[in-house]
């Protein structure tokens, strides 16, 4: 996914709790390869930004207007068809507690292979549908998918990574993230999948 000959940066502030990053994510390597930028996920955690900003997940902020969660709904499909995403299962566990699974990011940021781990835990979350919260869930997709299982589960709890998704939640909201997935080109903000041609604009 990511051009080591890259010259542009394509950052995404990213939480696997959001059914759009994965999309998102479906098609950006398309993207990626026609703009020769190069990615850089930043672990965030989309519970926190909510916190910070008074922002709610689509379901809770349009729960009295029907109409216009269901054109939500409308949009995604329509996202969903037109990029052949037919792999994409809603997770029946939904929502989840990603606060684990979002260490373990930090704690493969950290020993290089973020890009591995990010692609599969994708794939347990809105393919498989499995439940990401319980930790012997995650130990035992992890170890079936070329990680440790229990040793990135161990890492989740030193300090520093703990420290270090708070910090990254932080700095976001203080760049003016309200939601995942958000991408930056320079300090250009873009917020959304929807906002994907934008976002190829500004890296042309």
């Amino acid at each position: 996914m990511v051009s080591k000959t890259a010259q542009k940066t394509l950052e995404l502030i990213f939480d696997f709790g959001s059914p759009n990053a994965y999309l998102t994510m479906r098609v950006l390597p398309d993207l990626l390869e026609r703009t020769g930028a190069e990615l850089v996920i930043t672990p965030c955690l989309l519970g926190g930004i909510f916190k910070a900003t008074g922002n709610k997940a689509p379901m809770v902020q349009y729960a009295e207007a029907p109409a216009k969660l269901a054109y939500e709904n409308l949009e995604m499909r329509r996202f969903i068809a037109r990029h052949d995403l037919t792999r994409f299962r809603f997770n029946p566990h939904f929502p989840i507690n990603t606060l684990t699974i979002m260490r373990g990011a930090v704690v493969t940021a950290d020993e290089g292979n973020l890009d591995d781990y990010v692609d599969a835990v994708n794939r347990a979350m809105w393919e498989e549908g499995l439940k990401m919260d319980d930790p012997e869930v995650i130990a035992t997709f992890l170890t079936a998918n070329g990680f440790d299982g229990p040793a990135l589960l161990a890492r989740t709890q030193e300090p520093a990574i703990k420290a270090k998704l708070v910090a990254n939640t932080e700095a976001a909201v203080a760049r003016g993230v309200f939601g995942i997935p958000t991408f930056f080109v320079g300090d250009e903000m873009f917020f959304g999948k929807d906002r994907l041609d934008q976002v190829e604009e500004a890296l042309a």
